[in-house]
């Protein structure tokens, strides 16, 4: 089996990892994205900014392999603070839906203790499902 690797164009070399795998049944598994541009700085310092762009990280990854937004089947979310999370509930909804439209694929979220990236307040991985190449 062969598996291309994704790398969205303009970004910042990845160290160590890959931003994205698409295997051959057209299976894309998207590594855990943060709050941090292209070139791997923090614009935002607050949860829902780094939501947004860490979906947008996403969704970069997606297109860059060919797919859309509709083609993420399944998101897992690392989240530093539950309460911060609870706190921003509708924010949380409004931001995901500008970035990611009114596709709801399978979700989790996990409450960590830290992140690799101190600055990170949260990280997503993703699945979805571009099609056979």
């Amino acid at each position: 089996m062969t598996n291309t690797v994704i790398h969205p164009e303009g970004w910042a070399p990845a160290k160590g990892y890959a931003n994205g795998i698409l295997a051959e049944d057209g299976t894309l598994y998207v590594g855990g994205q943060i709050g941090w541009t292209a070139e791997q700085t923090f614009e935002a310092h607050d949860f829902i900014g780094q939501m947004e762009q860490a979906l947008r990280n996403i969704l970069a990854v997606v297109e860059a392999a060919g797919g859309t937004a509709a083609d993420i089947t399944r998101l897992t979310w690392f989240v530093k603070s539950k309460a911060e999370y609870m706190a921003h509930q509708a924010e949380v909804g409004r931001a995901y839906r500008e970035v990611l439209g009114r596709n709801f694929p399978a979700m989790s979220l996990l409450v960590v203790a830290d992140l690799l990236e101190d600055e990170a307040l949260l990280e997503i991985e993703a699945t979805a499902f571009i099609g056979k190449r």
